[in-house]
């Protein structure tokens, strides 16, 4: 199987993506497609062994649109993108200004009613102005609805394309025939409503242009150029393209990192604002991993690159985010249903306008005007942008704040949302041991720096995250460490090892080695009886057959969790944290942070039966947790946040994916889904009200053909100004 984003150009409305869509299904091999009016990208499954890519582009392209090259390296192509945009907007504000000078002294021409005497071939000048002026209008400045009609009216399709050529084209002709026989004439209907319909394209091309305008930045972020050193020091500057993986690439202070690498040599502070939404810069020296677009601060730094195109960070942030815009979510696809089947039932309920009016009154022009209000107002492009375009910013605004979600469905999911469950290590907590609190015993002549001093020794030998909390700590407290003989790792037990110096036994662990040791057990009893409620793990440091001190040592709590859980009471879902530790550790982190409710000793593969036991309640679960070792209760639960780092982003299992190893993320990413979702609804209600309002008022004739085509432009500007106010959220 193979997923494939093409870039679509020509679609005008929600039918012609309904159109396109329907051809694609129907071929053998396609497996799935989803594609975005709003974006003008098509997200294509399908099996390369029945169908090939050169095929599915062609079946597009014959239904009548055209087919732009893209690609997801990111590396300049959103400057592209914006060129490209910008010069379609400039070709739709030339169309746009020459329609309305052109238009002007036909409409004028209703209030004043201007007269030019003289005649060629019995029609007045005036007329010929009207004939002349409204057809440039209609036929070469709205060519491009005419054109669009005939491909679909080919194919035995319809779309809003052809509500708007039907509409202009009967008002013009009828015009031209009325001319001839002294009846009304309409050219200053054809010419408005052309002239409205291509001014409200532009509006919605510039307010769409702003729609987009995260994904945009997120595509500008890539470099062109690299400084390469090759084999033999030499520095040299080169596309980017043609860097590979295990090149060196110099970067000097205030520069982007070109491509994701780790530091062979050098030291300084990374600006990663774009993976996580963090300002606050991360140091980075050798052995460190880097990833490309992010900002070298002050150092100078070689890196060895590690990914290449589509494989880096970026590329993968930028694909995400594509696929997410064009994956429609249910309720999105119930809309464009509605769409596929509306053009042709809008034309049949023009026609009965057309012969209700005309039989009540006899009045053959009235009856066509109606008819054509009918077919103008009843376009249904504000019913096609309406959930796509809120996708778009959705998505645009979470990448942009390290909040990666992955499909449109999510936002539906987050409505109904009750119960978050939180995996303990590593989401709210450091998943990083640190020691607390240092016991010295009082029958031992010693403080705690010595204790510190000869635990350490033995911990910098050591690998077990218990061990390295110790030496870590002695390290911040710039401790000298005695040097050791005979140092043996007892599995299960602790460390032990001969101190050079004094020739003394040290030891550092937990009860059994000091058992095994022969070591007198009391003051180590008392400790672990005192402290077994205190939520950490006790350890003990021995000298020469004494136990001379302990550490009361525990996973760190992040600084956010507690606020993390006081947001999401206030949003009024419950919280529940799950973990492997035992009942005292998470009963005593469960109350720091202040959790609804807590599991203790669950196993990861338990994490997922746990998931499935709420949700047989009823409730509507999400689960966050680091993305891979939790990733069963991920895909599980009704929506899985995964809190990744950016080389996760292509297998993680979450829906969503938390850039920043920050739980208050999830309250952000909660609120992004449910605002979203929010505006989705207000959308698709505008778009059905306004369709469902208008048509009967334009069947009553109390709409004429202007006023619908102002109000059509109208209604989708307003959709899309709806989905901007996410921007504003916080």
């Amino acid at each position: 199987m193979k997923k494939i984003i093409l870039k679509i150009k020509g679609m005008d409305c929600a039918s012609c993506a309904v159109n396109i869509t329907k051809r694609l299904e129907k071929q053998t091999g396609v497996i799935s497609v989803n594609l975005n009016f709003a974006t003008e990208k098509a997200n294509i499954e399908y099996d390369e062994n029945i169908i090939s890519l050169d095929e599915i582009k062609k079946i597009i392209i014959s239904t009548g649109y055209q087919i732009e090259e893209d690609d997801h390296q990111g590396h300049g192509q959103g400057e592209q993108q914006g060129h490209e945009h910008n010069g379609e907007e400039k070709k739709l504000k030339t169309k746009v200004m020459a329609a309305i000078i052109l238009t002007l002294p036909v409409a004028i021409r209703m209030i004043w009613p201007w007269e030019i005497e003289k005649e060629f071939f019995s029609i007045s000048v005036t007329g010929w102005v009207q004939i002349i002026f409204t057809f440039l209008v209609v036929f070469v400045f709205g060519w491009q609805f005419h054109k669009m009609a005939l491909k679909q009216a080919k194919r035995r399709q319809a779309n809003m394309d052809t509500l708007i050529s039907l509409g202009t084209a009967v008002a013009f002709f009828y015009s031209l025939w009325a001319l001839f026989s002294g009846k009304d004439l309409y050219f200053e209907s054809a010419a408005v409503i052309t002239a409205l319909i291509l001014l409200g394209k532009y509006f919605e091309a510039k307010t769409k242009g702003r729609a987009s305008e995260a994904m945009k930045k997120l595509m500008e972020l890539g470099v062109k150029k690299a400084r390469m050193i090759d084999a033999n020091g030499r520095e040299m500057e080169m596309n980017i393209e043609e860097i590979k993986i295990g090149d060196i690439l110099l970067v000097k202070p205030s520069e982007k990192i070109p491509l994701d690498g780790i530091v062979v040599s050098g030291q300084s502070d990374v600006n990663e604002a774009m993976l996580t939404g963090e300002s606050l810069p991360v140091s980075k020296a050798k052995g460190d991993k880097v990833f490309g677009a992010t900002i070298n601060q002050n150092g100078v730094i070689k890196i060895k690159v590690t990914q290449v195109g589509e494989n880096t960070v970026l590329a993968q942030i930028i694909k995400t985010v594509e696929e997410a815009q064009t994956f429609k979510a249910p309720i999105q696809k119930l809309a464009d249903k509605i769409a596929g089947i509306f053009v042709p039932v809008v034309i049949v309920i023009a026609v009965f306008t057309f012969l209700g009016w005309y039989f009540l009154t006899g009045n053959f022009s009235l009856g066509l005007i109606n008819a054509v209000a009918v077919l103008i107002i009843a376009c249904p492009c504000a019913l096609g942008i309406a959930t796509p375009v809120a996708v778009m910013v959705g998505t645009g605004v979470g990448a942009r704040r390290g909040i990666l979600i992955k499909n449109g469905e999510r936002f539906e999911k987050a409505k109904n949302i009750d119960t978050i469950i939180f995996d303990k290590t590593g989401t709210l907590t450091k998943g990083e041991p640190k020691v607390e609190k240092i016991l010295v015993n009082e029958g031992y002549n010693s403080g705690e720096e010595k204790v510190l001093k000869i635990a350490a020794s033995l911990a910098v030998g050591s690998e077990h995250p218990l061990s390295r909390a110790v030496a870590e700590l002695a390290k911040e407290k710039n401790i000298s460490l005695a040097e050791l003989a005979n140092f043996k790792e007892l599995p299960g037990e602790g460390v032990a090892g001969i101190c050079r110096e004094h020739g003394k036994e040290l030891l550092l662990g937990n009860r059994k080695l000091f058992i095994g040791k022969g070591v007198n057990t009391g003051w180590l009893d008392k400790i672990l009886e005192e402290y077994k409620s205190s939520g950490g793990t006790i350890i003990f440091s021995g000298h020469d057959g004494k136990v001379i001190g302990a550490f009361l040592i525990a996973d760190e709590i992040k600084p956010s969790a507690q606020e993390t859980i006081t947001e999401i009471k206030k949003m009024g879902l419950e919280s529940v944290m799950i973990s492997g530790d035992n009942k005292d550790t998470a009963r005593v982190v469960a109350g720091k942070i202040g959790v609804d409710n807590y599991l203790a000793e669950v196993s990861p593969a338990e994490k997922q039966t746990e998931v499935k036991k709420m949700q047989a309640k009823g409730k509507k679960v999400v689960f966050v947790g680091d993305g891979i070792n939790d990733a069963p209760s991920l895909v599980q639960s009704d929506l899985g946040i995964a809190m990744g780092s950016g080389t996760d982003i292509a297998k993680e299992s979450g829906n969503i994916i938390i850039m920043k190893n920050d739980p208050l993320k999830v309250v952000e990413a909660i609120k992004l889904a449910k605002k979203t979702f929010k505006v989705i609804k207000q959308n698709l209600f505008w778009a059905f009200f306004y369709n469902t309002a208008a048509i009967p008022l334009a069947i009553a004739g109390l709409v004429n053909p202007m006023i619908a085509a102002a109000a059509m432009s109208f209604s989708s500007i307003s959709v899309i100004t709806n989905s901007l106010r996410i921007y504003k959220g916080k």
